[in-house]
């Protein structure tokens, strides 16, 4: 197939989506090989390839129209729509899904020491950060006069270095502010992984796979948490056993042969199952309880 009528998706190269997105992406049905250093793969199965390049790359490379899609945080996303406002363009990629995973936030993180009482206490400091336009737009919009110093990585250690007095970078476990003696304190932006795409109107061949890969994204998403619980039960037991299951919408009932008494129960729950819930649905009568995981639904 031509490269014209094959899909391409930009991907971050290394990082904290990397592995989620090729997770999804495989889930979806894309089946690829990847050597160590390969900056390119080839869908054997599907019409799309995947460029894997620096996450803040993506949005111009999908802007430009080099890629069709692209995969990346809306950290990443937010910080060039607002670089490039502040230059008096408008970006061109189209944000269309949200996804669920990599999620994280933009945050403030002072030193152990500093005396943080609210934003006032941000008035005149110096806030290192990756993130200059998110982190501006924050302070403007909360009426802060602070001094932002650009960095291009490790921000955590430039209260250390002496070139900030707090920071604001992206958190997800907390574990890295933990080990340079930093606290957050306040959420800047929340941020999670999404799908851009093209300007550029796609062919209908393509414009068809696009569909086809948000309905499978959203089959994968459904099922991300879900569990589908079979069980039996008596009738009588029948509303006690509705309102336990988690998330589920109206289950499936069928008769039991040779049992007036009792009926099989068949649900999948878009909710955590726990061994408390399973406690509760033996203790409301429910047994032969089984819980599997759901691999693939379409709605």
């Amino acid at each position: 197939m031509e490269r014209s009528q094959r899909l391409r998706i930009a991907v971050q190269k290394s990082g904290r989506l990397t592995d989620h997105s090729l997770d999804l992406l495989a889930r979806c049905g894309l089946k690829f090989s990847r050597g160590k250093d390969q900056l390119m793969c080839y869908g054997e199965n599907m019409p799309l390839d995947v460029l894997f390049v620096r996450d803040d790359d993506i949005p111009d490379l999908v802007q430009e129209d080099v890629c069709d899609l692209g995969l990346v945080g809306l950290n990443v996303i937010e910080e060039k729509r607002l670089a490039m406002a502040a230059r008096g363009t408008q970006a061109r990629f189209e944000l269309i899904q949200r996804l669920d995973f990599g999620r994280c936030r933009l945050s403030l993180a002072v030193p152990d020491e500093f005396r943080y009482e609210g934003l006032r206490s941000l008035a005149g400091r110096r806030i290192a950060t990756t993130y200059p336009n998110t982190l501006a737009r924050f302070l403007r919009e909360n009426s802060i006069e602070a001094e932002i110093v650009t960095l291009s990585g490790a921000v955590e250690i430039a209260p250390r270095l002496g070139r900030a007095d707090l920071i604001c970078d992206l958190v997800s476990t907390g574990s890295t502010l933990n080990a340079n003696h930093l606290r957050e304190v306040t959420t800047v932006l929340e941020s999670e992984a999404a799908l851009i795409r093209t300007p550029v109107p796609l062919p209908d061949e393509k414009a068809d796979w696009v569909r086809r890969l948000l309905m499978r994204i959203d089959g994968v998403q459904q099922v991300r948490e879900s569990k589908y619980i079979m069980l039996h039960a008596p009738r009588s037991a029948l509303p006690e056993i509705k309102k336990l299951l988690p998330g589920s919408e109206s289950p499936t009932v069928i008769p039991l042969d040779g049992s007036g008494e009792k009926v099989a129960v068949h649900a999948v729950c878009r909710e955590n199952v726990f061994w408390e819930t399973l406690e509760s649905l033996k203790a409301a009568g429910a047994s032969a309880v089984l819980v599997l995981p759901v691999e693939k639904m379409l709605a």
